[in-house]
């Protein structure tokens, strides 16, 4: 077959191949240039293992590679790009088709980079990221770093994710609700920043996990207590408020566990200020000497009801808690304890009681408050007299708008804040004119939207570089998911930002301070489904150990894990190599680990290879299972998504689930697939899923090590990967992967960089993405090189200017 089409090509393929000097090994040999040499090598491979497939007359997934010009690959980069991509990969062709070795796969894809590289080096283009909205997790953080005070953000939607991120430009749509929401919140977090003593009293709720184990002392929490609750809330002005704590009811709605004494302890900033004793003999017993809980009023229906406290709180950061003290006799039953997660069944008098919600009502009577942080932040002079007022009011708006416009304020924009408060000013005062301009700051377009201005002398389709501030701001969003400090606006006023090394050191530092924490939880978050935690419930009967406490766990040790990694200056590949994490008692009790003990999380050497880095993690095999069961289809595919940057194609409509019950019971799920498989639609995605996510069948659902299945058979973790490697297990499954460490630490790096530029990446991205991974490799692949790498890349430090219309090429350049 392959010789008739070869034959049935010949004519113009061969005459082609001849007029670039590589129409075979033996012309290319004769050559004085060595690369027409590589290009025959590529070439070569490309008739031998590709053109069965693709080419004009199938169009196997849409390619016709004997159109194009394989020794002029930048003529057509969006084509050769997925052909590299798939090189790089080994994921064609497919087995069990013929491959080439190991030295024709380097040398195709090389040439075809080499050329795709050069071709892109002398046309940059960085890309022309949208309208760019903060998204609810960076306002949040920019109100935070601006006015000292955490705001409420829930009125503002949840933003949408895509492309593996919730804050990319053409996902952050704006609509007349959003806007509404920005005012909404804008109002409320200038009151609650200035202390407005106009602020009405409300109810706030907080409250513990459904399936939170408050049996015994949590971390966070003072020593000797037993359970609980934990909130950290700035109160906005001096007044009284009331604090609420409600226990845990049954099905009933009588309260759980107080079938003895147990005593409720109400502290603020650490002093206690109520202590509650609820329960007893007779807390199930209604008053006319019935015994039956669900009927009548018996005291278990109201025992909470006193657990109340109304008094005056100064303004400013103060922490409630409120949890249980003493150790109760139940505690020591332990006969009656078989599992980790709390007892919980439909008979309110078992188990021991849980704080359900504390709930703060307030403030009543508020007073404007003499100091607070916020308040400090944002009066930074006060006027002595109504004349002073006008040049004070300019230099706080002028100083908190740089900040919130991460740019220094045009005059008329400052204008329009002191108008703001001028008429502010003429309601209330000099403090409610503030307020008044506040609300305009933090509801402004130049505060929600990443505008970056294009250059007017700058011509359509023109790369240009971002101004120092524009700059600036890129770089605080992709470190902090926030807004420039002093420190980098000066910077970038300067023009230390303009080179280099000025931004090497800017990185360094803010990568040291506390708030690149965010770059973990929200990359690293997102990257590796840590989010997905919290809508992940195991099936209780299944799992019965899994509880909030254990969830919360799971998502810490990873966090740890991937800041340790960053802090410390340590190499990418240890993401998947390390072999030491972090735990406390209740994940290393999950674990096997012994001699561990309390809530701090301590780093602890990784004995077995299987466990060490994220693929040992049980937060990424919890995500990535079902309710009841392992998937290796959801681990497989996450693996090829997030590790090894080959992600399978959606599968096609009227393709049937993987059958859980019917003519598939009694079936193993390895069986199971291979059923799927047999249908021709499924087999060639899933012979790339599938054995990836086999290698972790020895990790059930929720992450535990297993030798045996549910049903007691032998677990079965071997498979062979789409290149031909066979392995068994986690380890060997490991070793395959890192036989190629480029693969992780290019699709690490594609990750990082769609995360930093808050857009989808295209084929114009590809050369810098190598070009990062190639500076980073003689240092190791360490973290820092690659964040260094993309910070200090074209897409990152510059722009496109765009065309005054968008013509269908733009639209195709714009596509993923």
């Amino acid at each position: 077959m392959r010789t008739r089409r070869r034959r049935r090509l010949g004519g113009w393929w061969l005459t082609a191949l001849a007029a670039m000097g590589v129409a075979s090994p033996a012309v290319a040999a004769q050559a004085s240039d060595p690369a027409p040499a590589v290009a025959a090598d590529a070439a070569a491979v490309v008739e031998r293992y590709c053109l069965a497939c693709h080419n004009r007359r199938l169009r196997t997934a849409g390619l016709a590679l004997d159109e194009l010009d394989v020794a002029h690959p930048e003529a057509r980069p969006e084509v050769w790009e997925k052909v590299v991509g798939r090189l790089r990969t080994r994921t064609m062709p497919p087995v069990p088709r013929p491959r080439p070795d190991e030295a024709a796969y380097e040398a195709a894809a090389r040439w075809l980079e080499t050329a795709l590289d050069r071709a892109a080096a002398a046309r940059p283009d960085p890309g022309r990221p949208l309208l760019h909205r903060m998204n609810r997790t960076e306002y949040r953080n920019a109100v935070r770093d601006l006015l000292a005070v955490d705001p409420d953000v829930s009125a503002l939607p949840a933003d949408d994710a895509t492309y593996g991120f919730d804050n990319i430009a053409d996902a952050l749509g704006t609509s007349p609700l959003l806007l509404e929401s920005y005012v909404t919140t804008a109002r409320k977090v200038a009151r609650l920043a200035v202390g407005s003593p106009a602020l009405a009293p409300s109810t706030e709720t907080w409250k513990t996990p459904i399936d939170l184990t408050q049996d015994y002392h949590l971390r966070g929490l003072p020593l000797v207590t037993r359970g609980g609750i934990r909130v950290d809330r700035y109160f906005p002005v001096d007044a009284e408020y009331e604090i609420r704590v409600r226990l845990r009811r049954g099905a009933g709605g009588s309260i759980r566990g107080i079938g003895e004494e147990h005593v409720v302890e109400l502290s603020l900033d650490g002093e206690r200020i109520g202590r509650f004793p609820v329960g007893g003999p007779d807390a199930y017993r209604r008053p006319d000497g019935g015994g039956n809980a669900g009927l009548g009023v018996s005291p278990a229906f109201t025992a909470d009801e006193p657990m109340r406290v109304r008094m005056p709180i100064s303004a400013g950061d103060h922490t409630l808690v409120a949890a249980f003290v003493g150790r109760p006799a139940a505690l020591s039953e332990q006969t009656t304890r078989p599992f980790l997660r709390s007892y919980v069944s439909a008979n309110s008098r078992r188990g021991l009681p849980d704080v359900d919600r504390l709930v703060i009502a307030g403030p009543f009577d508020p007073a404007r408050p003499a100091d607070t942080p916020s308040r400090a932040r944002i009066f930074t002079c006060r006027p002595a007299d109504a004349a002073g007022e006008p040049a004070c009011a300019g230099d706080i708006l002028a100083r908190l708008g740089r900040l919130a416009f991460r740019r220094p304020l045009e005059p008329p924009e400052l204008d329009r804040l002191l108008d703001f408060y001028g008429a502010g000013r003429g309601a209330g005062g000099f403090e409610a004119g503030i307020e008044l301009a506040l609300r305009y700051l933090l509801a402004s377009p130049q505060f929600i939207f990443r505008i970056e201005p294009e250059p007017a002398e700058v011509a359509s389709g023109t790369a240009y570089p971002l101004t120092g501030f524009d700059l600036a701001s890129r770089l605080s969003f992709f470190l902090w998911s926030s807004i420039p400090d002093q420190a980098l606006l000066a910077a970038a006023e300067e023009g230390r930002l303009d080179d280099r090394d000025g931004l090497v050191r800017q990185v360094r530092r803010m990568l040291a301070d506390p708030r690149a924490a965010a770059l973990v939880e929200n990359f690293a978050g997102q990257w590796l489904y840590l989010r997905n935690l919290d809508q992940t419930t195991p099936d209780p009967p299944t799992f019965p150990d899994f509880d909030d406490n254990l969830r919360r766990a799971l998502r810490r040790e990873t966090e740890l894990f991937v800041e340790s990694v960053l802090r410390e200056d340590r190499s990418a590949l240890e993401l998947l190599t390390a072999d030491y994490t972090f735990v406390n008692e209740r994940l290393a009790r999950h674990y096997g680990l012994p001699g561990i003990y309390g809530d701090r999380f301590r780093r602890v050497p990784v004995a077995d290879p299987a466990r060490r880095g994220v693929l040992g993690h049980g937060s990424v095999l919890t995500v990535t299972s079902y309710a009841t069961r392992t998937s290796p289809v959801l681990r497989g595919k996450w693996i090829l998504e997030n590790l090894l940057g080959a992600p399978p194609p959606p599968p096609p409509p009227d393709v049937p689930d993987l059958e859980d019950a019917g003519s598939a019971e009694g079936l193993s799920i390895r069986e199971r697939l291979e059923r799927h498989r047999a249908n021709p639609a499924c087999a060639s995605c899933h012979a790339r899923m599938d054995p990836y996510g086999f290698g972790l069948e020895n990790f059930d659902a929720i992450g535990r090590w297993r030798a045996f299945g549910a049903d007691g058979a032998a677990v079965d973790a071997s498979d062979t990967l789409p290149d031909g490697a066979a392995f068994t297990g986690p380890v060997e499954l490991r070793e395959a992967m890192l036989r190629r460490p480029e693969t992780f630490v290019r699709t690490l790096t594609r990750k990082l960089l769609t995360y930093a530029v808050g857009r989808g990446l295209t084929y114009h991205d590809a050369p810098v993405v190598r070009s990062i991974v190639r500076e980073a490799a003689p240092d190791g692949y360490r973290l820092s090189a690659l964040v260094t790498g993309i910070v200090t890349s074209d897409p990152f430090r510059m722009k496109m200017k765009r065309p005054a219309v968008l013509g269908p090429a733009d639209a195709a350049d714009a596509a993923p």
